[in-house]
């Protein structure tokens, strides 16, 4: 049912939680497991001269951190592929997946809004009205949740 399973990751915990939850899903399947990291260009693009460099460089030490993680979840009995694209992130991802035929989208969802609501983080929310495939959205949990 899932063979291939896309990890949209960015280092941060709500990724993290979703690279976990994710590689746990694909084994359950014995799915592919690919793990992207977008660099976000127009972050970059749009940065003052003189803090671009440093800026870029500190996006790809997070993104080389943020596959490394997924590299150590999956571990010897997952076959997982890592990516790197640069773009626009909903855009990528989602392009990404159709490249390789995804079964299913995976992405971290951003925390708590106010008392009751809960807020997808715009990346997420961009790929859940538009993937075609299913996506599966992970919260990070509140620390309270977590213990």
């Amino acid at each position: 049912m899932f063979e291939t399973v896309v990890i949209a990751t960015d280092g941060s915990e709500s990724a993290e939680r979703c690279v976990e939850t994710a590689v746990d899903f694909a084994s359950r399947f014995d799915a592919e497991v690919h793990a992207l990291y977008v660099v976000d260009t127009d972050e970059i693009e749009t940065s003052p001269d003189e803090i671009r460099d440093d800026l870029e460089t500190a996006i790809e030490k997070a993104g080389d951190e943020a596959l490394s993680f997924a590299q150590q979840e999956a571990g010897e009995s997952i076959d997982l592929t890592t990516g790197v694209r640069e773009g626009e992130p909903a855009a990528e991802i989602m392009e990404y997946a159709d490249e390789i035929d995804a079964d299913v989208i995976a992405v971290g969802t951003r925390g708590r809004h106010g008392d009751h609501a809960f807020l997808l983080g715009s990346v997420a929310e961009a790929v859940v009205r538009s993937a075609p495939q299913p996506v599966l959205t992970v919260r990070q949990l509140e620390e309270a949740e977590a213990a």
